[in-house]
C-alpha cells in the first residue's frame, strides 16, 4: 500500500457495517494504532482480518509513539489508526497524531464509515441543518452546569457523548439549564441487538431512565434541541404565581419551584423575575 497514515472507521456495534474498503486497508498496512490494542485485536479476529502489528495510543501516551510514526511513514510505512469504536479522532487522542502527519506533510487517507453521532442525529428526529458536537461535558457538576449555561442558546442541534455512569446526572443537569420541555433524544447501544432510540422532551426522557437501569448501561448519545427563541413573558399564571411566590422566597428558590412546576428552564424564570417587564404586572389590583 501508499505509505501514509489511513484513518479506518470500524463498527459501533453491528459488525456487519465494516465496508470492503475498510477490510481492504486493515488487511494490507503495515500497522495499525489503536486506542486498546485489546480491542483492536479482537475486533480483527472477528472480521478474519491477519493481524498486524499494533501500536497503543491514548490520551496518556507520550511523544514517542508519534515519532514512531512519523518514522514508519518516512521508511514507506503504511499505517492505519482506528478507535475502540465508530470514526477515529471523534473526541479521542487521535487528532494529535493526525496534525503531526498532516506537518510532516504526509498522506493522511480517510476510510469513512460509522459514527456514533451521526447515527444518532440521522434517526433522532431533531432538526440536522445545524449542528453543534460537544462531544464529553466536564465531568465535574460545576464545570458542566458552567458549560450548559454558555450552550443554552445555542441554536443548532447539540450532539452529547455520555458514560452510563453520568447519563442521569447529565439529564437533571440539562434539564436545570434549558429547562424540562426541550426536546431531546437519547441513542444507546446504537445498532447493538437492544439498542435505545428515545425521542421526547427532557422531563419525559429523566422518567424514561429513571424506569428503566438498562439505559444506564452502555454508551450513550444525548442530542438537545436547539434554542428556539426566549419567551419575553412567563403565562399569567405562572407570572403571577411567580410574584406571589417572590413575596417570601428569595428568586433562585422561586425560580427553582417554578422551573420544576412547569417545565420552562430555571434560567429564564429568573431573568423573568430580576427584569420583568415594565409596567406589567399579572397581581389583580
Amino acid at each position: 500500500m501508499e505509505p501514509g497514515l489511513y484513518i479506518v472507521s470500524t463498527p459501533i456495534g453491528n459488525l456487519e457495517d465494516i465496508s470492503r474498503r475498510a477490510l481492504r486497508v486493515l488487511g494490507s498496512v503495515n500497522v495499525i494504532v489503536a486506542e486498546d490494542t485489546r480491542i483492536t485485536r479482537g475486533l480483527l479476529g472477528k472480521l478474519g482480518v491477519k493481524i498486524p502489528k499494533l501500536l497503543s495510543y491514548t490520551d496518556f501516551s507520550n511523544s514517542n509513539v508519534v515519532d514512531q510514526v512519523l518514522s514508519g511513514i518516512s521508511s514507506g510505512l503504511s499505517i492505519a489508526l482506528v478507535s475502540d469504536a465508530g470514526t477515529p479522532v471523534i473526541s479521542d487522542p487521535g487528532y494529535r497524531l493526525v496534525l503531526a502527519a498532516q506537518r510532516a506533510k504526509y498522506k493522511v487517507i480517510p476510510i469513512p464509515g460509522p459514527c456514533a453521532a451521526i447515527a444518532a442525529l440521522s434517526i433522532s428526529g431533531l432538526p440536522t441543518d445545524k449542528f453543534l458536537f460537544e462531544g464529553f461535558l466536564p465531568e465535574k457538576r460545576p464545570a458542566r452546569l458552567k458549560r450548559l449555561s454558555i450552550l443554552c442558546e445555542e441554536r443548532a442541534t447539540l450532539i452529547l457523548y455520555e458514560a452510563p455512569h453520568r447519563l442521569k446526572a447529565t439529564i437533571a443537569d440539562c434539564i436545570e439549564i434549558f429547562g424540562g420541555n426541550r426536546k431531546s433524544f437519547l441513542g444507546r447501544e446504537l445498532t447493538k441487538l437492544y439498542e435505545t432510540a428515545y425521542l421526547s422532551t427532557l422531563l419525559d426522557l429523566q422518567a424514561f431512565v429513571d424506569a428503566n437501569s438498562n439505559q444506564t448501561r452502555g454508551e450513550s448519545v444525548l442530542l438537545i434541541a436547539g434554542f428556539r427563541g426566549k419567551s419575553t413573558d412567563l403565562s399569567p399564571e405562572l407570572a403571577q404565581l411567580a410574584e406571589k411566590l417572590s413575596e417570601d422566597l428569595s428568586k433562585k428558590r422561586v425560580s427553582a419551584l417554578l422551573a420544576e412546576y412547569s417545565g420552562l428552564a430555571r434560567r429564564e424564570i429568573y431573568e423573568y423575575l430580576t427584569k420583568p417587564p415594565a409596567k406589567q404586572s399579572y397581581l389583580p389590583n
